[in-house]
């Protein structure tokens, strides 16, 4: 009897254990619907014809699906790979100089020592509570004084590093041993070399996350392109597309395969740098 009692125990332990494992899973799984819920009506909304669009209740499953809204789209909006090409661009453009310039002054904060290093540092991070509406009116004027309005250069030009992106950087680059750039040194290396060969192989997780956070920031942007950008051919994704609303009413057909399409390189630019990207969020984790 006593033995049985026993096992009956066990399993009763063994069943709480597997539910409280499944517990985990199971608020993970809903946290994921809910959050790609958006993106799924995104889609489904896209390839709905605009007289079921608007349908109470709404399908859940496209039982009318067709691509008739991105047709539409691509014969009313003649500029639209015009605004899809510039938003690669641009996105592209600051990405690449977000990497090298806040890699960069990330080095030099973290590995260099120099008088008032600190100093700066923290003068830099503390322009992170300047909200950005506040340099709007100057960044306006100097772009017109380059004459640069109405060009990709002018949302391209004050996108060319971030203060976030030198922390992100610092406190990553802090983690390496300064041993590896020693010995690069002691090689004959130059300072140009060491960031070249050592700091940027080394620094591939962080540059990810880096990466992520940049294209999808300035692949979003809305408010400074509609301020810089006047013609339609200079238009970026997110400025053309709400151009499509109406005055007085709206297809959202159009709008929704507009965005749907939008969507798709934030898509593959996160599934290219994903493996990088949970190594280089946690880093803050690491003391150096």
């Amino acid at each position: 009897m006593a033995i049985k009692v026993a096992a009956q125990n066990i399993g009763v332990r063994q069943g709480s254990i597997k539910w409280k494992r499944l517990i985990p899973w199971a608020v993970l799984v809903i946290a994921a619907v809910i959050s790609l819920w958006p993106m799924y009506w995104l889609f489904v909304t896209s390839v709905t014809p605009t007289t079921f669009t608007l349908k109470t209740p709404p399908d859940l499953i496209p039982f009318h699906a067709s691509l008739s809204n991105f047709q539409r789209l691509l014969t009313q909006a003649s500029d639209y790979w015009n605004w899809a090409t510039n938003s690669l661009t641009v996105a592209i453009a600051i990405t690449l100089f977000h990497i090298f310039f806040d890699t960069l002054a990330g080095y030099a904060f973290a590995k260099k020592k120099f008088p008032g290093r600190e100093i700066f540092f923290w003068i830099i991070i503390s322009t992170m509570m300047i909200p950005a509406y506040v340099t709007l009116i100057p960044t306006y004027i100097v772009t017109q004084k380059l004459h640069l309005l109405n060009t990709l250069w002018a949302v391209i030009l004050p996108g060319f590093a971030s203060v976030f992106g030198i922390f992100l950087m610092r406190q990553y680059i802090q983690t390496l041993p300064s041993e590896l750039m020693e010995a690069a040194r002691i090689d004959g290396c130059g300072e140009l070399r060491v960031f070249w060969h050592v700091i940027l192989p080394l620094s591939k997780p962080a540059i990810g996350a880096l990466a992520i956070f940049t294209f999808v920031r300035h692949w979003n942007d809305f408010f400074w392109p509609l301020i810089a950008l006047q013609s339609s051919s200079q238009y970026t994704l997110p400025v053309g597309v709400a151009g499509l609303q109406g005055e007085f009413t709206t297809d959202y057909g159009i709008i929704f395969a507009g965005a749907a399409l939008a969507a798709l390189p934030m898509i593959l630019f996160f599934l290219f740098f994903q493996r990088y990207f949970l190594s280089g969020v946690r880093m803050g984790a690491i003391k150096g």
